[in-house]
């Protein structure tokens, strides 16, 4: 750590490399944390460790009824106006630039009830350390791009081969390639060249507008459906209608004519 604190007094850092160091030390110290408790917690129990040298410590996998759909794509391509769209079904006109943000949807997994936790991160490359991190914890990843920008389609392509990086084996894992603003008449990727995208990074393709509120529904249906290592669905139940509202009222009840 001392090395560490000579290295940042003796030259100047930008505020981006201060936040990647930030979190690549706060990923570290939260290792510490872990070991630390599990330490704590065996020196409580009343059966003694073995004392042997060769014992390891593995590492559990975590345990959490929560879905991790991660939303990436380049500033101002309308990643947020999707998520609100489809959590809240709300339109913000304006745009306000996203640090990160997560958002919470109850919905059915295995016939239980499982949270979807949409995580809408920054449009802004200059945090590495907080997209891998995203990346490391994501079971599902939404690629944003605008039709009316090609190069928002080509900025994804840095921001898959990461992906890549840190899951290793992709095949298996959801990915759905958006081209969001389909309602805009100043189209620069035609549907045909992000079809063909998607084909190259084998996953879905879908053309959305949460303006209009197209496709945006059917965005995280199809995604959570691409999972196959388990059931999901957006809805827990469906709703009744009236009529069957009305037959179940009078059910059991006799009528004098």
């Amino acid at each position: 750590m001392s090395g560490e604190n000579e290295q940042i007094s003796g030259s100047k850092m930008s505020s981006s490399e201060i936040i990647d160091r930030f979190m690549r030390l706060r990923i570290a110290w939260s290792k510490l944390f872990a070991v630390r408790a599990f330490i704590s917690l065996a020196n409580s129990c009343n059966h003694q460790l073995p004392r042997d040298r060769s014992i390891r410590l593995r590492v559990m996998p975590e345990q959490s009824n929560d879905y991790r759909v991660v939303v990436f794509g380049a500033g101002g391509v309308g990643k947020s106006s999707l998520v609100l769209r489809f959590v809240r079904g709300t339109f913000r006109e304006t745009y306000i630039p996203t640090i990160e943000d997560t958002y919470r949807q109850v919905i059915s997994c295995n016939k239980n009830v499982c949270t979807l936790q949409i995580t809408d991160t920054t449009g802004s490359h200059q945090f590495p350390a907080m997209q891998r991190l995203s990346i490391s914890k994501g079971h599902a990843f939404i690629l944003v791009y605008s039709i009316t920008s090609r190069q928002s389609l080509e900025e994804l392509k840095p921001i898959y081969d990461v992906i890549c990086e840190v899951k290793g084996d992709i095949d298996g894992i959801p990915i759905m390639l958006v081209g969001n603003k389909c309602d805009d008449g100043n189209r620069e990727v035609s549907i045909q060249e992000g079809m063909e995208q998607a084909k190259a990074w084998s996953c879905a393709f879908l053309e959305t507008s949460a303006k209009t509120n197209y496709n945006v529904k059917e965005l995280f249906q199809d995604l959570l459906q691409l999972e196959k290592r388990r059931t999901m669905s957006l809805h827990l139940e469906t709703k009744k209608s009236k009529s069957q509202k009305r037959r179940e009222k009078l059910k059991g009840k006799c009528t004098v004519m």
